[in-house]
């Protein structure tokens, strides 16, 4: 008995504008909640930090360091999420919805597998793993208990990024937003509660993490179990067979291992700053947040833009493939500059909301951030070529571009301004903005040959090259009349 793989009103009219409407429009409709709703998680993210320190300067430090190591862990699920997604944009593309089928719920089903192993590798060996990771004395005193409330808040987060990355592929971004802001609200209001009507701990901070996530995933659960759609989950159509779970596999791999590479190496990074003492860790993970309020956004078009450029692929629209790589390249350095200028506008003010009354802590994170602020209009850039790199499956040099970034532009940049540079506590600034100029260089010329050989492989040519053909037909024609 064949699958059945349906498609809904709402999916036949979102693929037929993906594929045939104005592109800046397609990437505007599907990147603007996206990029709102990791705006949003970013504003949590900072509160969450301001929460913690409310409870005191080493809490501060220890979210900001655990919050790595977390980031390598989800990099599992993120990777599964982000890989296979752009396979399930592609099928849909093509047209291909029983395929579509199966692709989504055989990714269900491994990334629950890979949440459980971990969870059961992990969690009896939680102590040696945070000092296997060179995590401070100070701070496993403090986190411990946080960090294993946090690995079963990654387990359910591992399904939820399938749900999401699902609803992206299908342009569901206003559900995304919708879902993402009720979860954000019952977080912040649940942290709120236990920190400053309970007078609870760090411990108290992750289980309302959890208790947000559990209730996404009663969303994403009764969302993926309707009718005989191509997006909906099937036990039936869950299959290990080569042809499906190798291509899916084959992309995430790579994604999995730039995301947990990178957040190992900021973990490396993190170590480095307590040179500096453990309250630069702290300002470094704020400097982050405040960055983020620009770069996130950009995180969220790019994720946008991914999906449309697969989508495009798998139908044949090549031209259209690269006017979605320009419409978000241009959007993503317009956001940078607004926000990042807002930022640096009100610095003061908001190193204010952090330092736990401390001016020390206060300086530090005006200091390490107006370093960091020059490398946000270049990350538009490099996000919007990672956009084009997913997008075509290239998963391997967005893995060889973010290694780069942190094991090539910052590691050895940092140890070099410490032991032959007289720069001290600013260096934890400047290696951020170096790193981040460095890796938007080597993504642009990534991206010249890419496009180049995109172009050749699908004889796509530039206006330029096009007046030169039409010329030289006319003159083959002359020629010709002449004879």
């Amino acid at each position: 008995m064949a699958l059945k793989a349906e498609l809904t009103n709402k999916d036949k009219k979102f693929l037929d504008r993906s594929l045939n409407g104005p592109m800046w429009k397609v990437i505007l409709m599907i990147g603007t909640p996206l990029a709102l709703y990791q705006m949003l998680s970013q504003v949590f993210s900072v509160l969450d930090t301001m929460m913690a320190a409310h409870i005191s300067k080493e809490s501060v430090s220890a979210v900001a360091y655990l919050s790595q190591l977390k980031l390598i862990l989800s990099a599992l699920g993120g990777g599964l999420a982000v890989g296979s997604g752009i396979l399930i944009s592609r099928a849909y593309g093509e047209g291909n919805f029983a395929l579509v089928r199966k692709r989504v719920s055989s990714l269900y089903a491994i990334s629950l597998a890979v949440g459980l192993l971990m969870l059961g590798v992990i969690l009896p060996f939680t102590g040696q793993f945070l000092r296997l990771a060179g995590t401070p004395e100070s701070l496993i005193e403090v986190g411990t208990q946080y960090f294993i409330v946090q690995l079963f808040t990654l387990v359910v987060t591992f399904l939820n990024n399938v749900y999401i990355a699902v609803e992206r592929a299908r342009g569901n971004a206003n559900r995304i937003f919708r879902l993402n802001l009720v979860v954000i609200i019952l977080k912040l209001s649940l942290t709120a509660f236990f920190v400053y009507i309970m007078n609870s701990g760090l411990v108290m901070i992750a289980a309302a993490s959890l208790i947000s996530q559990l209730a996404l995933f009663v969303f994403a659960v009764k969302n993926s179990l309707i009718g005989e759609s191509a997006f909906s989950f099937s036990a039936k159509a869950v299959t290990f067979s080569k042809e499906v779970t190798s291509p899916m596999i084959g992309r995430s791999f790579p994604v999995i291992m730039e995301k947990a590479l990178f957040a190992f190496g900021k973990t490396i990074v993190n170590s480095m700053c307590t040179v500096y003492g453990d309250l630069m860790v702290g300002a470094m993970g704020v400097s982050n947040n405040l960055g983020g309020f620009a770069t996130m956004p950009q995180n969220g078009y790019q994720e946008g833009a991914a999906s449309i450029i697969s989508q495009n692929l798998g139908a044949g629209k090549h031209k259209r493939v690269l006017q979605a790589f320009w419409s978000v390249l241009l959007i993503n350095v317009v956001v940078g500059g607004v926000i990042t200028a807002l930022v640096l506008w009100q610095l003061d003010f908001m190193a204010g909301l952090f330092d736990s009354g401390s001016p020390e802590f206060h300086q530090m994170i005006m200091l390490v951030y107006r370093y960091e602020a020059f490398g946000a209009v270049p990350l538009g850039i490099n996000a919007a070529v990672l956009a084009l790199l997913y997008g075509l499956g290239n998963t391997k040099l967005t893995l060889v571009i973010n290694f780069s970034r942190v094991f090539a532009f910052r590691i050895p940049v940092f140890w070099y301004l410490q032991n032959f540079t007289n720069y001290g506590e600013a260096s934890v600034g400047m290696v951020m903005m170096i790193s981040n100029i460095a890796v938007t260089v080597m993504s642009a010329v990534t991206a010249f040959f890419v496009i180049r050989k995109f172009r050749k492989e699908n004889r796509l040519n530039n206006s330029w090259e096009n007046k030169i053909e039409n010329v030289s037909k006319k003159n083959a024609v002359l020629n010709m009349s002449v004879k």
